[in-house]
């Protein structure tokens, strides 16, 4: 049920399953992937293993969509029929994203947009577009919708494993990370954002195995005693494991709202946190 004819937009940052941005028509904005000989639009012009492949020797750089490009996705939802936008960004703590959308819509006086600065990363992002279909399919009103996305923003987070923090270093996207880890960056942290949408380090251990089973307890904890809640798993280069990983939450948190989400982190992404990447996306509901 959609009778405020209400779209939602997600930039390609916050990695929403790709079977369901199909089912459920959410639009997408994509960052950029940026080499040398030229400008890649993230996840349709460049996929998240061509960026792996050329790794390490070549580090790109990113950038978020110019302001043609977020006019181009605002006119092809005003031609779609609809007459309202909730747009889902990553942290403005860690990308000018929000703000250059923020800025768009007020420009584009023909659809009434909110933005909503998730103050997370990758699929814990995501997750708060799926999270606003649900309420649009409920048949909220749109204000409403816009209020409880915002009241839930804190519900919602993200645990990612890191092989190496070269890439977040490189990047300039350590946050607090560099702070708390001090000289131990051989350790395998454990990230998260804090409430300002900023990196930080949540745990650390040694070795990929402890590090992974560390974050499936924090995992654990964040459910708590919660009945009802949804997971998601993203990776980057690491499907076989992160398969695993899914397997083993499906046996120790059984009641999540329905299965457990898996996909790809972007390209875009992996170049600020490297291969062999995993996290784990939390949604609280109740």
């Amino acid at each position: 049920m959609n009778k405020e004819k209400i779209a939602i937009l997600a930039d390609s940052g916050s990695d929403v399953p790709q079977d369901f941005v199909a089912e459920n028509q959410i639009f997408t904005l994509p960052l950029k992937v940026i080499y040398p000989e030229g400008e890649y639009v993230d996840k349709l012009e460049i996929s998240t293993d061509q960026v792996i492949q050329r790794m390490p020797g070549e580090i790109p750089t990113t950038s978020l969509p110019d302001g043609q490009a977020i006019i181009r996705v605002f006119d092809e939802i005003k031609a779609a029929g609809y007459e309202k936008v909730i747009a889902v960004t990553i942290s403005s703590g860690l990308s000018g994203t929000c703000n250059m959308v923020r800025l768009m819509a007020e420009e584009y006086p023909s659809l009434e947009i909110f933005v909503l600065d998730t103050k997370n990363i990758g699929i814990a992002s995501g997750l708060q577009a799926i999270r606003a279909v649900e309420l649009v399919n409920a048949g909220l009103p749109y204000g409403e919708i816009c209020d409880q996305l915002t009241n839930e923003v804190p519900r919602n987070k993200v645990f990612f494993s890191v092989a190496t923090l070269e890439y977040l270093q490189k990047g300039g996207r350590i946050g607090l990370v560099t702070a708390i880890l001090g000289t131990a960056l051989k350790l395998n942290p454990i990230i998260s954002c804090n409430d300002e949408g900023v990196y930080y380090t949540v745990a650390k251990s040694r070795g990929r195995a402890k590090s992974l089973a560390k974050t499936m307890e924090l995992v654990k904890q964040t459910v708590g005693s919660h009945q009802k809640y949804r997971l998601a798993v993203a990776h980057a280069g690491a499907e076989d494991e992160a398969r695993a990983i899914l397997h083993q939450l499906e046996k120790i948190l059984p009641h999540t709202v329905e299965p457990i989400l898996f996909g790809e982190i972007s390209p875009a992404l992996v170049v600020h946190t490297g291969p062999e990447l995993i996290g784990i996306g939390v949604q609280v509901l109740d």
